[in-house]
């Protein structure tokens, strides 16, 4: 009966007047991903709902890599800055905090590249940006089990489901859960009990930056990397990997799963460093190694070489900017109404920590201490031009969101006005 109304519900999907197979929604069969039916019922009507923004509607077919040409290899080194960028980037700052550091580059076809940065090696803790160097680790050790089908290693990420365990303990972030036959929905802080597909748990990490389904995701990327083709182990042979295996050895091996990948595109150590798991739980099975900490330019490395097909291959780096555009909701830099109607392809990060200090109350990306915000943003305009941005800030005892928000109305209006461009 169950499987009935599954294929009673795919039929009606298909048949519903007005329907829309708009991207991310049109990447349920693709992916197994529960999230994106929801939201393609609500694009159809079926489900009554907020609609996404006009420019997070893309079709899965028109999402493409911006870089593949030879625009892009003249990337293999970034050029000197644009005068006139560099100028209308620079006019952004003087009345801000001095911590604010970033790159951003004019991509649009057609046009010459313009880059401009400020502060670019200045050196940040990413937060949840970070997150994306364990979307390139796993895509890196699937491509070592399938190097010649790309088919497989989608095959393997919908099919591998995948227990929590206490690789979840512990994160206030919720993600969603939609039953496709009951069509009911919730979202709820991940249990250990709780199990998803490999590909949905990618997709907690990236689109509502959940750090339970990080931490779970890195671990499967150490088992790829450990059993090879015996991937994956039976539950009882994980564990005792897991137990068994000296701590400095699951060490080494987590770094390298997430951090190789970097060193490969030309990310330096001190660009972007991923050193430690995102759970209290996993870092006691995983130990750490050195901190996290990334720079505006080591991101920007990071966006570019994704849009150059340069992640492990073509088809890994498009399907990470696919899951960066499918993302819950837009927040931060993303969420300016200059870009609602821009395809955004976006992971935002924070850390905040607080000290006792007289008349000062430790508030929620308030710190005094710490209190970093970042944003890595490839932003597609309808009108065509095509542009990316790391932005890092570390303004203490301010939520800076509002102030991301800003500068991507700012750095937009600069991107589109005719007089600096070439």
């Amino acid at each position: 009966m169950k499987i009935v109304k599954i294929i009673i519900l795919a039929i009606l999907i298909l048949v519903l007047p007005g329907a829309s197979f708009k991207y991310p929604y049109d990447g349920y069969d693709l992916t197994g991903i529960k999230r994106l039916l929801r939201l393609q019922l609500i694009m159809n009507g079926t489900i009554k709902d907020k609609m996404p923004f006009p420019g997070a509607q893309k079709s899965i077919n028109d999402i493409h890599l911006m870089l593949m040409n030879e625009k892009g290899d003249s990337l293999e080194t970034f050029p000197q800055p644009d005068p006139s960028l560099q100028k209308a980037i620079n006019a952004l700052f003087p009345n801000m905090d001095e911590s604010y550091a970033l790159c951003v580059i004019d991509i649009s076809p057609g046009k010459a590249l313009r880059y401009a940065s400020r502060q670019p090696n200045r050196s940040f803790m990413p937060g949840s940006v970070a997150k994306l160097a364990v979307v390139a680790g796993l895509f890196n050790e699937m491509e070592k089990l399938y190097p010649h089908s790309f088919a497989q290693r989608q095959m393997l990420l919908k099919n591998r489901m995948v227990r929590a365990g206490k690789w979840a303990n512990f994160d206030e972030h919720t993600v969603p859960f939609f039953d496709p036959v009951s069509q009911k929905f919730h979202k709820a802080v991940v249990r250990e009990t709780d199990t998803c597909s490999l590909y949905e748990w990618v997709d907690h990490a990236i689109s509502v930056s959940n750090n339970a389904a990080a931490s779970i995701v890195w671990k499967e990327a150490i088992l790829m990397y450990a059993f090879g083709y015996d991937y994956p182990p039976s539950p009882e042979k994980e564990a005792a990997f897991f137990k068994d295996m000296p701590k400095a050895s699951l060490k080494d091996m987590a770094m390298a799963v997430v951090n190789e990948p970097l060193r490969k595109i030309g990310i330096t150590k001190e660009e972007f460093h991923l050193g430690s798991m995102f759970t209290r739980d996993a870092k006691v099975i995983v130990p750490g190694e050195g901190g996290t900490r990334a720079t505006p330019l080591g991101l920007m490395k990071y966006l570019v070489a994704m849009e150059r097909g340069k992640i492990v291959d073509p088809e890994s780096s498009l399907e990470i900017k696919r899951l960066m555009y499918a993302t819950d909701r837009r927040i931060r830099y993303a969420a300016s109404t200059a870009l609602d109607s821009a395809a955004v392809y976006f992971k935002s990060g924070s850390l905040y920590k607080c000290k006792a200090e007289e008349g000062y109350e430790c508030i929620k990306y308030q710190g005094n201490v710490e209190n970093n915000m970042n944003s890595v943003v490839v932003v597609e305009q309808p009108d065509g031009t095509v542009y990316i941005v790391t932005l890092m800030s570390n303004v203490l005892r301010k939520n800076s969101a509002n102030d991301h928000f800003a500068l991507a109305s700012q750095i937009d209006k600069i991107f589109r006005k005719s007089d600096v461009s070439n």
